[in-house]
Parts: structure tokens; sequence; C-alpha cells
């Protein structure tokens, strides 16, 4: 399992193997393009690039081009100096020239307008650039890192994106897979963004999910990937605000209270209604009684194991097996 920042998270061949070409990518000084749905962690694995490159102790500087229209992204870009348009004040230094001897991310790059392409194209070539408005050529030294998600090899095919400019970008792709083909990492991520939360909200231990809650999240088909997993945990989280008892309503809309998952009912005797799967609620009974226990002795894992008669360390195997992280 490797980890790198809060979302670089994962078990999956799939992931894995992105990991292992970005550490190789790394050490060479070529343009990079990342491919990714939104919510992939696209800005995350261009920021692994830089800090395992020989680059990592120069500046990492990010621009979405999407957030821009056309003038405003030129002079974003490659700066402007005084006067070289109404408002234009005094110079600008442009995202190149701040990202000098380091790295620069450029997100959405397929709506980067066709003037900026070929101004692109210029500095992956000879590594110079003119501010707008000036006339001096500048000396950059950067490595270029862009992102998608669109198909941009069928944009350039039909003159809707530069091909020279794929060419140059295409030293090599890294694809990131969606979340729904990383199914045994979904959990995963999601214990970690619970607990987390629950840090956040001073709360002492991540009581778990119930089994309909996981059903619940390994189910869904997490169109915004891993943000939308961030967001859905820490708002089902957040609701639910109890350290006791598993978290059990997975909030995927946050506009519709009432289409939040329940448990089945039971009957009136307290007993689980038949039939049932046995094993996973035999499961789910011992570890409620295991943060019962926690919650009785203020978080003291030695009281915890005798109140439910174990040795302390037969309750640390325990809270491992559960997955129970305890705050300490």
């Amino acid at each position: 399992m490797l980890q790198e920042k809060e979302n670089l998270l994962g078990e999956a061949n799939s992931f894995l193997e992105v990991l292992e070409q970005v550490s190789q990518l790394a050490q060479l000084n070529k343009p990079v393009l990342v491919i990714g749905e939104r919510g992939t962690g696209k800005e995350l694995i261009a920021s692994r690039l830089h800090y395992l490159s020989p680059r990592w102790q120069g500046p990492f500087v990010s621009l979405n081009c999407a957030a821009l229209n056309e003038n405003l992204l030129d002079s974003e870009l490659f700066g402007h100096e005084a006067g070289a348009f109404t408002g234009a004040q005094k110079r600008h230094l442009g995202r190149f020239e701040r990202a000098d001897g380091g790295t620069l991310f450029l997100d959405e790059l397929a709506t980067a307008p066709m003037l900026v392409q070929e101004k692109l194209l210029r500095v992956i070539e000879y590594g110079m650039l003119e501010r707008v408005g000036g006339r001096d050529q500048l000396q950059v030294d950067v490595r270029l890192v862009c992102a998608t998600n669109d198909d941009l090899p069928a944009l350039a095919a039909s003159g809707k994106f530069r091909a020279d400019l794929l060419d140059r970008l295409a030293f090599d792709v890294v694809q990131l897979p969606p979340l729904r083909e990383r199914q045994q990492d979904i959990m995963l991520l999601a214990d970690n963004f619970a607990i987390q939360m629950c840090r956040e909200l001073h709360l002492p231990l991540f009581p778990g999910f119930t089994a309909t809650a996981r059903e619940t999240l390994l189910n869904y088909d997490w169109p915004g990937n891993i943000r939308e997993l961030k967001n859905v945990v820490e708002r089902s989280v957040y609701r639910h605000g109890d350290s006791e008892q598993p978290l059990d309503t997975i909030i995927l809309n946050p506009f519709h209270r009432t289409t939040a998952i329940q448990e089945k009912p039971q009957t009136t005797s307290g007993q689980p209604d038949l039939p049932l799967d046995m094993k996973p609620w035999l499961l789910e009974q011992e570890k409620g009684l295991i943060v019962r226990a926690l919650n009785q002795a203020k978080f003291n894992q030695r009281k915890a194991a005798e109140l439910l008669g174990l040795t302390y360390h037969q309750l640390r195997g325990l809270l491992k097996k559960h997955d129970i992280a305890v705050n300490e």
C-alpha cells in the first residue's frame, strides 16, 4: 500500500502501476500528459511528478486553463508588460516565469485557445516566451505537465487542437483509472476520509461502517471519483456525529436527505429479521460491543479489554480486525 498526500492512497494494481510509471517519468525532463476523469487526482499526480524529480526544490505552479478567457489566460501564462492593455498598470510575471526552475501544471488543457496553444508549443520547443505587450524574448526552464479528460487525438484530428503540440506533450501519457475500476480501494479510501473527519470533529474514534453503508459505498458508480467519495464520507460522518454506533446512513445527495439508506427494521424483540447472513451480522455485533466498551472506558484500551474479559493484546487484535481507529 502506498500513500502520497491525502488522496494518493490505494492497493489496486492499476493504481500502483500508475505510481510506478510516475516514479520513472519523474527522473526525466520531458513534458507529461495526464488523462483522467474529474476527481481522479490529476493535480496530485502532477505534484508527485515534481517532488520525485530533480526539480523538487524548485516551484510547483498550477493553473486551470478553463477558468480564464483567452486574453486572461494568455496574460496569466506568459505575463504582461505595464501598459499592455487597459488596466495593466505594472509588469505581471506569468506562471511560466514563476515556475522557472520547477514544474508548471496546466489542467483542462483542451480548453486552451489556439493562440495560447501556439505559444505553448514555442516554449516547449525553444524554452522562450514573450510577455503580452513586450518585445524581449525571455528564457525559461520549466517542465510542463498537462491534464485533461478530453480525447485530444480526436480533437487534433478535427482541427480543434494543435497536432504538433499534442506530439510534443505526449512524450508519455499517464492514464488514471476511475474509482469504479478500483473496487478494492473504495473502502480503504472511505475509512481514511472518515478517520480524518472524526479528528476534525474532535470525535475520539471512528466506529466504522455498517454492512449496509459499506454496500452503498461499494455499489455506487462514483462519477466524481475520489473527490466525490471524500465529500460523501465527510458529510455522512458529520451528519452521523456518533463515535459509539457504526455509521449506517450514507448521504450521497445532500439535497435529498430522505433518500438516505437505512438498516432493515428489526423485530420488537431486538433480534434481527430472518433470513439473514449470519457471519456479517455477528461481526457487527462484535464490533458494536468493542465500540461500546471503548466509550465506557473513555477510550482507555486496557480498561476496555477488562470490560470485555479480554487481554490487552486480544483487544488490539480485534481493533485491527474491525478497522477501528482510536485517537490516542
